[in-house]
């Protein structure tokens, strides 16, 4: 299984040598201020799509503005505990995560469960009946970017020639998932470009932002183009089905809060360091200019097809507070018992919908403990041959194995000073956890000597069949 959100030696190896081989200077960038910047964004960013404020219906703005002010007012966003080469570190951003009942989205290393929108045939208890209207308002936005992201890449496909390699990509995959041509005809399924794009736009999470600039004790400066305080390092987001379209939607607002200092702004050569802005780069390339630009409160931008994968992004702080609402398609993946428990309780703040589904997954991840015995017992009373045991635990070791170390890294992980440093509901909790000889168990939670007296056997059968 691969394994997402761990430490990319070969990124931070790019990352070395582009520092290098740029040395003290600073790359150019443009903003909507410059004469060139239309011009370079059709020709190097034009998967890029921005809508003003002013193109959004204003029923959207409102509910969702009062929605995120009152998750904020509900202390429902937190900061994640993630891991950075191999460090755990706190966000400056602090986080929730609003989707699909049973949806989970997983970034460095940390799998964040959503609040459930309300969803059709599902019972959502919410802790207040503020919170089920944001989350409400929050779907209701969603759906708003679905339909308009849906648009935006069928009219870039009838009317862009740059934009031709998604209807390229869209009737290629699904000839592919159809079955392949056969004598130079095609499926007898009906080749459907909006059907590949339905996909790719059916947003089931939103990973919603609060970035306080006054509460940020530490904001790294840009490095490569020297655009000023980064929010938000340069990234690619992570865990998405392949070439899906991002949508974004931002709101920052003199009523949310103090302004940072504007005597601690540095001035900054192209961008008001006043406005939150994006930032976007051609990864690992020195040759094309970045760009720069502007959010304004109810300001959403689209990021279609491939250009998550081919480029990256980054947030540059503004003045104000700001909340952004990013809406993507995640991918299903697995580790979440201990993931969730590593949240702490935190997710009980909005509502108790996940504690049904861990207790229907830790119980069956006890008859998966209860299983491993059983086939521990089978080999060491069973009598195999030489190489049935060999074939045996040669399978079922490398599990074990991986079993025990991931048991040992979310240990220390719960266990870490700055996870202690947390508040109390939001503390990981390690679980499943149990103490040596516990009756109710079936296997110990420390398998090291499991594994040592396998790595024996091994050993044993090993010989037996080269004798």
């Amino acid at each position: 299984m691969k394994r997402f959100g761990k430490y990319d030696k070969a990124k931070e190896c790019k990352k070395q040598k582009l520092l290098k081989e740029i040395e003290d200077r600073k790359l150019p960038y443009l903003t909507p201020k410059d004469v060139q910047f239309e011009q370079l964004s059709k020709a190097k960013y034009s998967k890029l799509y921005l809508r003003q404020a002013s193109c959004v219906p204003q029923e959207i703005h409102l509910k969702v503005q009062q929605g995120l002010t009152m998750l904020q007012d509900c202390k429902c966003f937190a900061q994640d505990l993630v891991q950075i080469k191999g460090k755990d570190v706190l966000t400056p951003v602090y986080r929730l995560l609003v989707g699909d009942p049973g949806s989970t989205y997983c970034y460095l290393n940390t799998r964040l469960f959503t609040i459930p929108w309300p969803s059709r045939g599902v019972e959502v208890k919410y802790s207040s009946d503020e919170i089920g209207k944001a989350c409400k308002a929050i779907k209701d936005l969603n759906e708003y970017l679905r339909v308009e992201a849906m648009k935006i890449l069928l009219d870039h496909c009838s009317a862009d020639e740059e934009m031709g390699f998604v209807a390229a990509a869209a009737t290629s995959a699904l000839i592919k998932d159809s079955g392949s041509m056969k004598d130079g005809t095609y499926p007898k399924e009906e080749i459907s470009i909006s059907a590949v794009l339905k996909d790719r736009t059916s947003f089931n999470v939103t990973l919603l932002n609060y970035m306080d600039p006054s509460k940020m004790k530490y904001l790294k400066e840009e490095p490569y183009f020297g655009m000023g305080k980064m929010a938000v390092s340069w990234h690619h987001d992570e865990n998405l089905v392949e070439r899906s379209t991002v949508a974004v939607y931002n709101y920052s607002c003199d009523d949310l809060g103090p302004a940072s200092d504007e005597s601690n702004i540095t001035s900054i050569k192209g961008r008001d360091p006043a406005l939150w802005h994006v930032g976007l780069k051609v990864a690992w390339d020195i040759a094309t200019p970045g760009l720069a630009f502007p959010l304004c409160p109810g300001d959403c931008y689209f990021m279609l097809d491939d250009l998550n994968m081919t480029h990256q992004h980054c947030v540059l702080s503004g003045m104000q507070p700001r909340f952004s609402s990013t809406h993507r398609v995640a991918e299903v993946e697995f580790e979440w018992l201990r993931q969730f428990w590593f949240q702490g309780k935190r997710s009980a703040k909005a509502s108790d919908w996940w504690f049904g589904p861990m207790a229907v997954l830790e119980n069956s991840w006890r008859k998966m403990e209860q299983m491993t015995k059983l086939l521990l017992c089978e080999i060491n009373e069973a009598e195999w041959s030489s190489e049935r045991k060999h074939q045996v635990v040669s399978c079922l070791l490398p599990f074990l194995e991986e079993r025990q170390e991931l048991r040992k890294s979310w240990m220390t992980r719960c266990q870490s000073r700055l996870a202690n440093s947390l508040p109390v509901d939001e503390q990981p909790e390690c679980r499943p956890h149990w103490c040596r000889g516990d009756p109710d168990m079936p296997l110990p939670f420390d398998l090291e000597e499991i594994i040592s007296l396998l790595r024996n056997q091994l050993v044993s059968a090993d010989g037996d069949i080269r004798s």
